[in-house]
C-alpha cells in the first residue's frame, strides 16, 4: 500500500508539473542564440566592472558609475557630460561606455576611442586632455602615449604630438609586421610588445612568400573575385619569423641574431625589467623541444638558454614569464613537466630554478595578479575541482595555496592596482547565473554586490544534469552533461542527440550555470531531445598524459569514449536508441562523421559543421604538434582520414560550412563530398556565403534553426 501511494504522488507530482511547464512560456532560438533580437535580454544579467587603483568602477552603455565602500553606486560621468565637454554630439554617437579604459591607476583619465580618435578625457575637470588618431592601431601605449598602427603593410609608429614615423618598408600581404604569428598557435595573440620603460618595442616580421595560397573566392560582387589566404598545410612549407626592436630614443631598428629561422617558432616573448633583455621560448616545427631563451636589446645577440625541456610527444609552451614586481631577480615560468601546468620561480642572475611554485594533480589556468602585502601571486585554477575554477593567493616564499573565493562553482577575478589589492571576482554556479563578490586580500574578507536574477523564470525550463562514466581505457573518470526535456517522464522514451567536440584546448562541462550548456541545447530539449555532452580523452585542464592520449591518431580514442557515452544512453530506459544523433563543429564536425562512418548505424542523424576530413589538409602548427608531418606518420594520416570512409556512410548526415572559412578551408568538405560520390553514398550540404569558420551574428540564428530542422525531419 505504502508502494502503491508513493507511485500515486509521484504520478499526481509529474500531471502537475507537466501541466504547469505547458503553461510557461517556450523559448526561441531569437531568446536563445547569440545574435538574436532578445538574446542580451535574456541573458543574465552582466555587470562591467573594472578598476581605477582602488576605485572599482561600473561601465554601462552610456554612464560609468563608481562603487563606493558599502557597495552603492554613484554617477562618475555620462554621455551628457562628454558632450559638454567636447561639444559634438554627432561625434559622440557611436561611442560605447562598455569600450572605454582606465590606463592610470588612481588618476582620473579615461580612455576612449572613436572609430578614428583615441583621447583621454579627465572626468573631475569635466575635459578632454588628449587626443591622437588611432587609424589603424596595433598597440597603444599608454605611459608614453606612442600607438604602433600598420600603413599600407608596414609599421608606423605615431607620436603623443601626431607626427608619424615609418619603421618598415617592404610590408605586402606577404611580409606582415606588428601582426599575430604561427597561426595563433603557443599562446600568441598580438605582435607588439612594448618594454617597461615604454621607449622600446619589440615586434613580429612574417615572411610567407614561401606560402601556398589557398583560392578563396568572394562571389558577392557580379563577377566573383579571388582572394586568396595564406595556408600552410601540414607537411608543407610553412612561413619564416623575426623580432625586430626598434628603440624610439636611438630611432634604431634592431633583429634578433636568430640564424636560419626556417622551421622553428618563437614564442612567449617578455622583456626584462630593465629593458635589456629580452626573452621568448623557441620551438622546433616537431614541437618536442622548448628552450627559454634571453637576447641582448642592444645587438640582438643570444645571451643565454635558460631552460630546455623536452618531451618525447609535443611540448606546447603558452605562457611568456612573468618577473616579480617588487623583485626583479626573480621570475615565474610556466611548465608542464611534472604532468600539470604549474608555476617554477627562477632566479635571475643564475638562471637556475629555486623551486615549484605549485604542484598537485590539478592545472594552473592564469596568473592574475600579484599582491606585495601578502608576498602572494595571484592564481585561478581547478585544484578544488576539476569542473570548478577557482581564485588562490600563492606565497612565494613558503608555497602556501590560499583558497580566496567561496570555493564553490567557476571564478574570474580582475586584480585592482591600489595599496591594499582586491580583487573583483565574478563567479557562477549550476544554479547561480552570476554573482559578484569583491575579496580583500589583506583580511580575506569578501564583500557581497549581488546576484543575477534568473532571466528565464517564466519559462518552461530544461532539466540539468551532471554525471560521471568510466572512459574506454576503464578507469579514467569522465564527465558528461544531460539536458532534459522540461516535462521530462522517464517512462517515455526521448530521441537524443550527442553535442561533441571533443579535441586539444577546449572543454564542455564546467561547475558554471545549468553546467555550461549551450543555449542551443535548452532549444532541443524545450522540442523534446534529450541532450548529451561528454569531455572525452584529449580535451583541456586535465592534465598531460590526458589530453597526449590522442597523440599520432586525432580523434580515435576520443570515438572510443564517445561510444562509451553511447553505452552508457542505451542503459537508461527513457532513451530511444532507435533515434540517436550527433552533431558538432569544427573538430566537433570531424569527430561527428568520423562516429558516423566508425560506426555505421548507431546515429540516425548528424550534423556536421566546418569539418575536418583530412588531417594532411589542416594548418601546420596545430596538426603537426598531435600528428608529426604526414611524411612521419603515414599511418596515422590514413587511419584518421575520412575520405576513405565515405563509403560507410550509411545514416542521414548534413554538412554545414562557411564558403570562405579561413580555418577548416573548403576543401576538406568538397573532398569528402567527392569521395561520397564515387562510392554512392548520399550526405547533404549546406553552405554559407561569405562566412567563415562560424557563422556571425544573426546568421548564427539561421545556422542553428537549420541543424534543429534537420534533426526534426530525420530523427525525430
Amino acid at each position: 500500500m505504502i508502494i502503491q501511494r508513493i507511485k500515486y504522488i509521484y504520478l499526481l507530482l509529474m500531471v502537475s508539473f507537466m501541466t504547469v511547464s505547458a503553461q510557461k512560456k517556450q523559448f526561441t532560438l531569437e531568446d536563445l542564440n547569440f545574435g538574436g533580437s532578445r538574446y542580451n535580454e535574456m541573458s543574465p544579467e552582466k555587470r562591467h566592472y573594472i578598476w581605477n587603483g582602488e576605485k572599482l568602477l561600473r561601465k554601462e552603455i552610456d554612464q560609468i558609475l563608481e562603487v563606493m565602500p558599502n557597495g552603492t553606486e554613484r554617477l562618475l560621468f555620462d554621455m551628457d557630460d562628454l558632450q559638454k565637454a567636447i561639444g559634438d554630439e554627432e561625434y559622440l554617437a557611436g561611442i560605447n561606455f562598455l569600450n572605454i579604459q582606465f590606463p592610470y591607476s588612481n588618476q582620473p583619465f579615461a580612455l576612449i576611442i572613436t572609430p578614428t580618435e583615441r583621447w583621454l578625457y579627465d572626468y573631475k575637470k569635466s575635459k578632454r586632455i588628449f587626443k591622437q588618431k588611432c587609424a589603424g592601431s596595433l598597440e597603444w601605449n599608454a605611459e608614453s602615449r606612442i600607438d604602433v598602427f600598420s600603413n599600407n603593410d608596414n609599421l608606423w609608429i605615431r607620436m603623443p604630438d601626431g607626427t608619424e614615423k615609418q619603421l618598415t618598408y617592404d610590408g605586402s600581404r606577404e611580409i606582415t609586421y606588428g601582426r599575430s604569428v604561427h597561426r595563433n598557435e603557443f599562446g600568441i595573440e598580438k605582435g607588439v610588445f612594448f618594454s617597461p620603460d615604454d621607449q622600446s618595442l619589440a615586434f613580429y616580421r612574417m615572411d610567407q612568400t614561401m606560402v601556398t595560397d589557398y583560392p578563396q573566392v568572394n562571389t558577392f560582387g557580379r563577377i566573383a573575385t579571388y582572394e586568396p589566404d595564406k595556408y600552410p598545410m601540414s607537411g608543407e612549407t610553412s612561413h619564416d619569423v623575426m623580432i625586430g626592436i626598434y628603440d624610439v630614443k636611438r630611432d634604431t631598428t634592431v633583429y634578433l641574431n636568430l640564424g636560419n629561422v626556417t622551421n622553428r617558432y618563437f614564442t612567449n616573448i617578455s622583456w626584462s625589467p630593465d629593458g635589456k633583455s629580452l626573452y621568448l621560448i623557441e620551438l622546433n616545427r616537431e614541437q618536442n623541444i622548448a628552450s627559454l631563451d634571453q637576447y641582448n636589446t642592444i645587438d640582438g645577440n643570444k645571451l643565454r638558454t635558460i631552460n630546455e625541456e623536452k618531451d618525447e610527444k609535443y611540448v606546447e609552451p603558452l605562457h611568456p614569464i612573468s618577473f616579480i614586481p617588487w623583485d626583479d631577480n626573480k621570475f615565474i615560468h610556466w611548465s608542464q613537466q611534472d604532468g600539470f601546468w604549474h608555476l617554477y620561480m627562477y632566479d635571475v642572475a643564475s638562471g637556475q630554478c629555486i623551486k615549484q611554485l605549485t604542484k598537485g594533480n590539478y592545472v594552473v589556468l592564469d596568473i592574475l595578479g600579484y599582491d606585495e602585502g601578502t608576498n602572494s601571486v595571484i592564481i585561478r585554477a581547478n585544484k578544488e575541482d576539476l569542473l570548478q575554477r577557482n581564485l588562490y593567493a600563492v606565497n612565494i616564499s613558503t608555497g602556501e595555496l590560499k583558497l580566496l573565493d567561496n570555493g564553490v562553482g567557476v571564478h574570474e577575478g580582475i586584480v585592482s592596482l591600489g595599496n591594499k589589492t582586491r580583487i573583483l571576482d565574478r563567479w557562477t554556479a549550476p544554479d547561480i547565473p552570476r554573482a559578484w563578490e569583491i575579496i580583500t586580500l589583506e583580511d580575506g574578507k569578501r564583500k557581497d554586490l549581488g546576484t543575477s536574477k534568473n532571466p528565464w523564470t517564466d519559462y518552461a525550463i530544461p532539466l540539468y544534469k551532471q554525471g560521471t562514466i568510466i572512459a574506454s581505457d576503464s578507469k579514467t573518470q569522465l564527465y558528461y552533461r544531460m539536458v532534459l526535456p522540461p516535462d521530462f517522464n522517464e517512462n517515455e522514451k526521448y530521441p537524443t542527440v550527442i553535442y561533441v567536440y571533443g579535441g586539444p584546448h577546449a572543454h564542455m562541462l564546467e561547475a558554471s550555470w545549468h553546467w555550461n550548456s549551450r543555449s542551443w541545447e535548452t532549444y532541443m530539449a524545450q522540442k523534446g531531445y534529450i541532450v548529451f555532452v561528454l569531455d572525452n580523452r584529449g580535451s583541456e585542464h586535465r592534465g598531460k598524459d590526458f589530453e597526449q592520449i590522442t597523440f599520432l591518431q586525432l580523434g580515435q580514442e576520443e570515438m572510443k569514449d564517445q561510444m562509451k557515452g553511447v553505452e552508457f544512453l542505451k542503459s537508461l530506459p527513457y532513451v530511444d536508441s532507435t533515434r540517436l544523433g550527433i552533431h558538432g563543429w569544427s573538430f566537433g564536425g570531424y569527430m561527428t562523421i568520423s562516429l558516423m562512418t566508425n560506426y555505421p548505424g548507431v546515429f540516425k542523424a548528424g550534423v556536421a559543421g566546418g569539418p575536418v576530413i583530412d588531417w594532411s589538409k589542416y594548418e601546420v602548427m596545430y596538426t603537426e604538434r598531435y600528428m608529426k608531418t604526414p611524411q612521419a606518420n603515414p599511418e596515422g594520416y590514413k587511419k584518421t582520414n575520412l575520405e576513405t570512409k565515405a563509403k560507410e556512410l550509411r545514416d542521414r548526415l548534413l554538412i554545414v560550412i562557411g564558403m570562405n572559412d579561413p580555418v577548416v578551408v573548403p576543401q576538406h568538405s568538397m573532398q569528402f563530398l567527392n569521395a561520397c560520390n564515387e562510392n554512392g553514398t548520399y550526405p547533404d550540404f549546406y553552405v554559407y556565403p561569405g562566412e567563415e569558420h562560424n557563422m556571425q551574428g544573426h546568421m548564427s540564428v539561421h545556422l542553428h534553426e537549420k541543424i534543429t530542422r534537420y534533426f526534426e525531419d530525420f530523427l525525430k
